[in-house]
């Protein structure tokens, strides 16, 4: 990827769910929209942008109008909204079991601000993005560490299991000394709303979110 701070037309995939910078993420693809979207980025190398839905839903349905009318405004299709900020994904495993279907594994590379969006004619999203700040290192305080200290015991739990390649939702190296990546992971396993995970993700200080993410382990138990 080049390291240009700002990208332009960048295909977007609107999701359910928010990616985080150096995380993973499987995906299914069978929307004709995307399968050539993946297709162009597997081939070339290029990457895609990941955005949480704020209205709609990941796969496109006709609008209620179109149901009951037979028309619509528009393409027809219900509206879709998704956030301002995303994060970069490339892909790195890519399989096709059938015809229309895509399986591939991504990983978030860098946050981004969308400036500018369009979608296009087939329902695909391309965007003018800049990208974000990266977290910088920052140790992890002392009374945070329980939180460090119960990832890298679940992590411990799942290599020791049957199949630990297949178990462990997370890339190496684990970075237990550092907020960002301890708060990212945690975001990333825990069963939060997606509101939320969009919020923590979008802060730029990786100490803070460590301290939200401490405090929601404390008040489920996870960590004490």
């Amino acid at each position: 990827m080049s390291e240009s701070l700002t990208l332009s037309y960048l295909p977007l995939f609107p999701l359910g769910t928010v990616l985080y910078p150096g995380g993973l993420l499987p995906l299914r693809i069978f929307e004709v929209r995307y399968l050539d979207m993946i297709g162009k980025c597997h081939k070339t190398g290029a990457p895609f942008g990941v955005v949480s839905l704020t209205e709609g839903l990941e796969v496109r349905k006709l609008s209620d109008v179109s149901l009951k009318n037979g028309q619509a405004g528009g393409d027809g299709f219900a509206q879709e909204a998704f956030s301002t900020v995303g994060t970069l994904a490339t892909i790195d495993a890519f399989s096709v079991p059938q015809s229309g279907l895509m399986v591939i594994q991504c990983r978030g590379v860098h946050r981004f601000t969308i400036t500018r969006r369009e979608k296009l004619k087939h329902g695909l999203w391309v965007a003018d993005v800049t990208r974000l700040n990266e977290d910088l290192p920052v140790k992890i305080p002392f009374d945070l560490q329980k939180c460090a200290d119960a990832l890298g015991k679940l992590i411990k739990g799942l290599r020791q299991g049957d199949d630990p390649a297949g178990k462990i939702p997370m890339l190496s190296p684990y970075r237990l000394d550092d907020c960002g990546w301890v708060a990212n992971r945690w975001c990333e396993l825990l069963p939060m709303p997606v509101m939320l995970k969009q919020q923590l993700m979008e802060l730029d200080n990786p100490l803070l979110r460590l301290e939200l993410v401490c405090d929601i382990l404390e008040r489920t138990g996870i960590s004490s």
